[in-house]
């Protein structure tokens, strides 16, 4: 490689005010990769043990309903993304798209929520593939919780999370190519698996040795079946078990934040990031409705509303499922938390080198390896905050711990929210071109918007209760909505400093605002 290329590599493009590329290596990804490295960042496997339980005991079961309805603003958002994307394949995605639809004020809070979100996430991620790691090495000693308790000292767990997070953040520092290969192998495994769970669920309740068979029923898709719960209406449990539907589709936006290094980036990232989400709610149809025919709603010993299984459902029904092969879900487990730490590492790295390379951020957000042609500097520092945030909530308080990713929750409807509506405003010259324009980048983005303000909102009204998330408060206040205030807050208060310290970017110098014309008048 030439001194001139490795420079490039380093710096990017100059920046004019449009948009321009950052030295990432091109043409890397195609859309089966981009397909499976989507998937290994919503982790179907880690999520749904986690979701499925606290999800039956808001509305019974209509999970499958709530799934469908969950998967509809996603789906909706996902083809606004892939609107912009066609128009503007950049890495920075939601901070580019909102900068240039709304100015550099509300783009720079846009990348901030998507970079919040997925920092939060990352620790998270790492204290989960801690946890079933120990599970597992339990399970195949056969030392019935002794070894498992080990994850609970916060030493052991901090040393192994440690770990887990140079071993994630190593690979995503190596090119994609790495990252691929790794996870066509983790997401494989783990999809193989969630199937053959799913299935051998079903082959007992067909054999009549379920523990609480239950046939399967139309009403399950129907979100009207509701019923109301102690504490919530019908509308406020459907609206309940909407909030834990978004988080479990959550993350396959990464498909756009490779867009500047994949095949065909105007089309493959808007692909691939509408089969991920498919692809999604397949799966999560499938195992949410076997198991929900095997154990039911009930709260006896593997009932799916006992709250001691529902922190980890997947735990506790593999092993009258599949018996000694029951290690083999927890080994989908560890590898679907430990695939999606390396994946969700994709997402804030290249945002915060675009915006670095725009001028947002300090300079050195935006250096590229000159041998890996990533944007190692920024994933450094990502891993770098997580492992800080994790280490020190680990020892201040497990509830904090667990209310700050509880306000994930409000952080994807922030900044996917914010997405949906730059798809809208920045394509408003074109809104009447064709029925396609009309649908795609007026009404569905539009619909999706609406529906994660709403959320929102709604989920910022509930956690000022002090009963919510883990019951935690201050000053009458829920802790989850503190939280979730100081996050933006914390936001605002960087944006502000930034302003200060680079003008060029807020005066709208390095990336400018845009609409492109009615291509009704092209033609003419």
């Amino acid at each position: 490689m030439s001194d001139r290329s490795r420079a490039e590599a380093v710096t990017g493009e100059p920046v004019t005010g449009g948009l321009s590329k950052k030295g990432l290596s091109a043409g890397t990804i195609g859309l089966l990769g981009a397909v499976v490295i989507g998937i290994s960042c919503i982790a179907p496997a880690y999520t749904l043990t986690a979701a499925l339980g606290p999800t039956v005991s808001e509305v019974g079961f209509q999970v499958p309903a709530i799934i469908l309805i969950g998967f509809i603003p996603m789906l909706l958002v996902a083809l606004g993304y892939r609107e912009l994307n066609r128009a503007m394949p950049d890495s920075g995605t939601s901070f580019t798209w909102a900068a240039r639809a709304f100015g550099p004020w509300v783009g720079w809070l846009a990348g901030w929520g998507l970079i919040a979100a997925t920092i939060l996430v990352l620790s998270n991620l790492a204290g989960i593939a801690v946890e079933f790691l120990f599970l597992l090495i339990d399970q195949l000693a056969g030392s019935p919780g002794t070894i498992a308790e080990l994850a609970f000292n916060p030493f052991i767990n901090v040393a192994v999370c440690l770990l887990f997070m140079a071993g994630a953040t190593y690979i995503s520092y190596r090119d994609l190519q790495t990252t691929q290969k790794l996870q066509y192998v983790l997401v494989g495994f783990q999809v193989l698996v969630l199937i053959f769970f799913a299935v051998a669920a079903f082959v007992h309740v067909a054999n009549g040795t379920a523990f609480d068979a239950s046939p399967v029923e139309l009403s399950w898709f129907n979100p009207f079946a509701i019923e109301p719960t102690e504490t919530l209406d019908a509308f406020g449990a459907m609206v309940a078990g909407l909030s834990l539907s978004i988080f479990i589709f959550w993350g396959w936006d990464v498909t756009l934040t490779m867009n500047e290094e994949t095949k065909d980036p105007e089309k493959t990232p808007g692909r691939a990031a509408t089969l991920t989400v498919v692809t999604i709610v397949v799966l999560y149809l499938l195992i949410s409705v076997s198991l929900l025919a095997y154990a039911g709603t009930g709260a006896g010993e593997l009932g799916l509303g006992n709250e001691d299984i529902q922190s980890n459902v997947f735990f506790y029904l593999s092993g009258p499922i599949l018996g000694p092969l029951a290690f083999l879900v927890s080994l989908a487990v560890l590898t679907s938390s430990a695939s999606s730490l390396q994946s969700t590492f994709v997402g804030p790295a290249r945002t915060l080198l675009a915006m670095g390379h725009y001028k947002a951020l300090p300079p050195a957000f935006a250096k590229v390896s000159p041998r890996f042609f990533t944007p190692g500097y920024a994933t450094v520092v990502s891993a770098i905050v997580a492992s800080v945030f994790y280490t020190v909530m680990r020892f201040v308080s497990e509830d904090v711990l667990w209310d700050t990713i509880t306000t994930l929750g409000m952080m994807i409807c922030f900044y996917y929210g914010i997405t949906a509506f730059a798809c809208v405003w920045y394509f408003r010259k074109q809104w009447t071109d064709s029925a396609r324009s009309f649908f795609f980048t007026l009404l569905f983005p539009l619909v999706g918007g609406i529906i994660l303000l709403l959320l929102f909102g709604k989920t910022l009204y509930d956690s000022m209760d002090p009963d919510y998330g883990s019951g935690s408060n201050i000053g009458g206040l829920g802790l989850v909505f503190i939280l979730g205030v100081v996050v933006i807050g914390l936001g605002v208060v960087i944006m502000i400093w930034q302003a200060i310290k680079r003008p060029a970017f807020f005066r709208g110098e390095t990336l400018g605002m845009d609409a492109p014309a009615s291509l009704r008048r092209t033609r003419r």
